[in-house]
């Protein structure tokens, strides 16, 4: 019955850990998955979060019911004062939103419901990104196109190429947008910059669909959001996906939203519907513990606080260890130009490496990057990044 059924190649980057996992060497450096890691290389846990976790278990739910379709409702209300900021005020009215699971629950929820009500439009998402983005606007049923982004040349924006492909597509195309620490390669938009794709998204009437999966570790949690307040002012519409799997140190609670700002309030109350039947024919209602945890946090001052502290340590290891390594890389090889690794931000670093290189880090050194020379920047440590330096510079 199954036979005609192909085999599963594997992800990629799950397979290239277990490929680490199973090498002897005890000098071997992982810089593929997108975990957090902290000095002594571990997944940490939030404090905070432990304060929630202590809190939930005295506090268990009065019943053990299903949630609601669209989640948590307390939940819902405090992580979009999170997305929007001071924006807020400006789509509360018109906005319809859902809990989902993790980011690319968010995603998902979000395609299929744009593949029903815009049967014929096209995906363009940037080139590059994060790879799961083909596999599930693909799925929804999408044809799914790329838009410049990196220039593997330079090493920097294309930023001219992106907004010549921008003005060449139809209305209501749907164009994947990360409004902060740009999963791969780190290249993040300016304020002025974003004014400007954001005007062309207005004029030319495309749908953006921004997905921010790393808010607070590119430059602060407000700074990572203006792309989203800047979307925000324009009354057009857009969707947005939100994962608290960093940020949260929370990946198996998988915890997340997608929200989708409509024309009116009117418009809002239809979509906000369709959110629930999509996520009905999807899996039905999310789980409720993760979403619980982060909303104890956000709706306790002194928690915010604290959690704010922790995400603030985070993002400034990952900028120190960047300069770290561009400075001792320039010590190796004065003769190549790493600044470009200095000029990125958040969680990933594109190297520029070309696949012969990837392979000789990987079996000389014990250097671990995907195929695509993405770097986790939050992999590197003080007792690692000699070793990574050295062998950097030795494929160069």
């Amino acid at each position: 019955m199954f036979e005609h059924v192909d085999a599963y190649a594997g992800d990629p980057i799950f397979s290239l850990v277990e490929q680490f996992m199973q090498d002897p060497r005890e000098d071997k450096v992982n810089l593929t998955i997108g975990f957090y890691f902290d000095e002594d290389g571990k997944v940490p846990d939030f404090n905070c979060v432990n304060t929630a976790k202590a809190w939930a278990a005295a506090n268990p739910p009065a019943s053990p019911v299903y949630l609601p379709m669209d989640g948590l409702p307390d939940y819902r209300v405090a992580v979009k004062s999170l997305a929007f900021g001071d924006a807020l005020p400006l789509v509360d009215s018109r906005l319809a939103s859902t809990q989902s699971l993790g980011g690319s629950g968010a995603l998902k929820v979000g395609a299929d419901l744009l593949k029903r009500y815009f049967p014929d439009s096209e995906v363009w998402v940037s080139n590059p990104t994060w790879e799961n983005h083909h596999s599930i606007f693909k799925g929804a049923g999408f044809k799914v196109n790329t838009y410049r982004y990196y220039n593997p040349e330079t090493k920097v924006l294309d930023f001219e190429g992106m907004l010549a492909d921008l003005n060449q597509l139809p209305e209501q195309a749907v164009v994947l947008l990360h409004p902060c620490c740009h999963n791969p390669t780190g290249i993040d938009l300016t304020t002025e910059q974003w004014q400007q794709v954001v005007a062309i998204v207005v004029k030319r009437n495309l749908l953006p669909f921004f997905d921010m999966a790393y808010q607070g570790f590119g430059f602060g949690l407000t700074e990572d959001t203006k792309a989203i307040q800047l979307m925000a002012e324009t009354g057009q519409p857009f969707l947005l996906a939100q994962s608290f799997s960093k940020i949260f140190s929370l990946y198996s609670e998988r915890v997340g939203a997608l929200y989708v700002v409509c024309e009116s309030s009117a418009t809002a109350e239809n979509v906000q519907g369709q959110l629930k039947f999509t996520v009905r024919t999807n899996y039905s209602t999310p789980p409720s513990f993760g979403a619980r945890l982060v909303n104890h946090v956000l709706g306790s001052e002194a928690l915010t606080n604290e959690w704010q502290t922790e995400l603030e340590a985070m993002r400034e290891r990952m900028h120190s260890m960047r300069q770290q390594l561009v400075e001792k890389l320039g010590e190796l090889r004065p003769d190549v130009d790493f600044s470009y690794l200095a000029a990125q931000v958040g969680m990933f670093s594109y190297t520029g490496f070309s696949p012969e290189q990837i392979k000789r880090l990987k079996d000389e050194f014990g250097v671990y990057l995907i195929a695509s020379g993405r770097m986790c920047v939050a992999g590197l440590n003080s007792r690692n990044i000699d070793a990574t330096a050295k062998a950097f510079a030795a494929v160069c």
